[in-house]
């Protein structure tokens, strides 16, 4: 590990001057030590924002139709809020199966939709991958059992963050603030792949800071999460599933996480359900359709077969019917 600066935030404003030229941001600081103590990144300075005032919070903005959610909210206090867990059920859950009791009590959900992706071969020192710069996915031929069955042919990463799932699917803006003011980035478009920027997973700039979540209140809406890992108890996805369901318009958000290196969209599957009465049968169609077009790999062909099944049975939770 090399040594930095470290630059203990007091303002916001503190916070977006202390950023640029080489430094980094921790909040609760699981990824980054990770990606320190890995060799990923060696920073000339590091900005805790962890201590910010007025950046943790959660309430409903009903003039402007949104709920509001502060960048330094933690996955435990998004898993436990009253609001969240009745009205944005599928992004309660994904909060509260993202990680053990202990991390999920520190890790932040603006530093869950900003992690870095948990490929063992980027994690590793001693592959110069293509995300770390290098000529070759290393995991096209390696293992890649827990690897992108979609859009995998430049990097075959995943996308690692749970709440981004169901964020997405909410249909979800997050406000970005940097030296230069305030822009709001529909979540969706915030992510990039691999082959439009290959070492980066997001537009976040190297002077700014997502300093809120918005996410569009609407009565008529109900939503599901499923998540499938090896462990219950502590790991990250090898599959997940957000479904939001709109009874007042009759359509769906479909997204699909761990299949792809950012949260994906399944627009074939949300077409073949828009309009229709939901039930095993109309559910089981848009699984397959939502499968179309996958490139496994390998040694993760099985995702195929378990993302069809985790599909349909959460667009039947969603709709409140029997998964």
């Amino acid at each position: 590990m090399n040594r930095f600066e470290w630059a203990e935030a007091k303002t916001l404003q503190e916070a977006i001057g202390s950023l640029g030229d080489g430094a980094i941001v921790k909040a609760g600081g699981l990824d980054v030590i990770d990606r320190l103590k890995e060799g990923i990144e060696e920073p000339k300075r590091l900005v805790n924002i962890r201590n910010l005032k007025g950046l943790d919070y959660v309430r409903e903005d009903a003039k402007a139709g949104v709920l509001r959610i502060g960048p330094l909210v933690t996955l435990d206090q998004l898993d436990k809020n009253p609001i969240v867990r009745q009205k944005f059920t599928a992004l309660a859950d994904a909060a509260g199966k993202a990680a053990t009791p202990q991390i999920r009590n520190m890790a932040t959900l603006g530093g869950n939709l900003l992690q870095r992706p948990r490929c063992w071969y980027f994690r590793n020192e001693l592959f110069n991958c293509r995300k770390k710069g290098g000529t070759r996915c290393f995991a096209q031929d390696g293992e890649n059992q827990y690897h992108a069955i979609f859009d995998n042919r430049t990097c075959a990463i995943v996308h690692p963050s749970a709440t981004a799932t169901a964020l997405v699917a909410f249909g979800a803006k997050i406000e970005i603030t940097g030296a230069k003011g305030k822009r709001e980035v529909l979540l969706e478009d915030f992510f990039v792949t691999p082959d439009k920027d290959i070492l980066h997973e997001n537009s976040l700039g190297e002077d700014e800071l997502i300093t809120e979540i918005r996410v569009p209140l609407k009565a008529s809406v109900k939503s599901a999460y499923i998540k499938q890992g090896e462990k219950e108890s502590f790991d990250w996805p090898i599959a997940d599933v957000a479904v939001v369901y709109d009874s007042a318009s009759k359509k769906s958000s479909i997204v699909l996480g761990a299949a792809a290196p950012v949260p994906l969209r399944a627009k074939n599957a949300e077409a073949a359900l828009n309009g229709k009465t939901i039930n095993e049968e109309t559910a089981r169609r848009a699984a397959k359709i939502a499968l179309e077009g996958a490139t496994p790999l390998a040694e993760n062909e099985y995702k195929v077969a378990l993302f069809e099944t985790i599909i349909r049975r959460t667009i039947l939770k969603a709709v409140g019917g029997k998964a």
